[in-house]
């Protein structure tokens, strides 16, 4: 998450809170008044003169709205252990967010819909849309991957079948750059957009945020292969006040059908 190395005199907490005020357009000023301390106490502790309680530190980074994986950063910079853990999926500690997660991606059938963790991948998905990804995928897939960028961009898996690509790619870069946890592209997110974005028929330009492009409301995707024509838009749902990064990071996206002929079709 870091854009630059510390210089020799910079204190660690300090540099990761201006980072995180840059990110968010916050001056110290309006930092202070939404963590209700004052300007004096806040410019101390970013310049290293004055060491923040562990409650400061969390307080701060809330007010930033900082992801979970990165308050342990603030954390750890302060001299204090994370707060926040990290359970693996398949584990029994995220068991009734997997029940949670299976329930909704039931209950959206007979429409596809999939789970997918902060870097795109696709974790779970319902059997209408194995079925989709597996028609147009083909048998045996081209790739092993399961990163939606990745499919979308890959002209052996996904591209050929998107019939408005050329409308629907830049609009999923800029999801990726504005749907990255935190709204700022993690290390990870920043390479997997450079690797897509590596081919000779892709401008530069779409591995930074547009900020002044005009974000359409509904971009929708229409897949086309094999005599079947569907049209889809698509809506995000996330775990509601997470305490674990785990659960902070994961995605529903669920696909809606865009005219009659894709809500009559089924995957079966």
């Amino acid at each position: 998450m870091r854009t630059s190395a510390l210089r020799p005199t910079e204190h660690p907490l300090g540099y990761l809170l201006r980072y995180w005020r840059q990110a968010r357009r916050m001056s110290q000023l309006a930092l202070a008044h939404h963590a209700q301390v004052s300007p004096r106490h806040l410019s101390f502790i970013e310049s290293g003169r004055s060491a923040p309680s562990r409650e400061m530190v969390i307080t701060l980074a809330g007010a930033l709205q900082v992801p979970l994986r990165e308050r342990n950063d603030l954390l750890l910079a302060a001299g204090y252990a994370p707060a926040y853990r990290e359970s693996d999926l398949a584990g029994p500690a995220m068991a009734r967010v997997r029940a949670a997660l299976e329930r909704v991606l039931a209950h959206h059938e007979p429409y596809p819909a999939v789970v997918m963790d902060r870097h795109w991948n696709i974790t779970q998905a319902n059997r209408p849309a194995e079925v989709m990804f597996a028609h147009l995928r083909g048998d045996p897939p081209a790739s092993a991957t399961a990163n939606v960028v990745r499919l979308m961009f890959d002209p052996r898996e996904l591209r050929p079948h998107v019939v408005n690509w050329e409308q629907v790619a830049p609009a999923l870069i800029q999801r990726v750059h504005r749907e990255a946890v935190g709204g700022v592209p993690d290390p990870a997110t920043r390479a997997l957009l450079a690797e897509v974005l590596s081919r000779p028929d892709l401008p530069a330009a779409w591995r930074e945020p547009d900020l002044a492009a005009t974000v359409l409301p509904i971009i929708p995707v229409i897949f086309a292969k094999g005599g079947v024509t569907v049209s889809y838009f698509s809506m995000i749902t996330t775990v509601g006040t997470p305490q674990d990064i785990t659960a902070q990071e994961l995605r529903v996206e669920s696909f809606y059908p865009a005219d009659l002929e894709t809500e009559r079709h089924r995957w079966t």
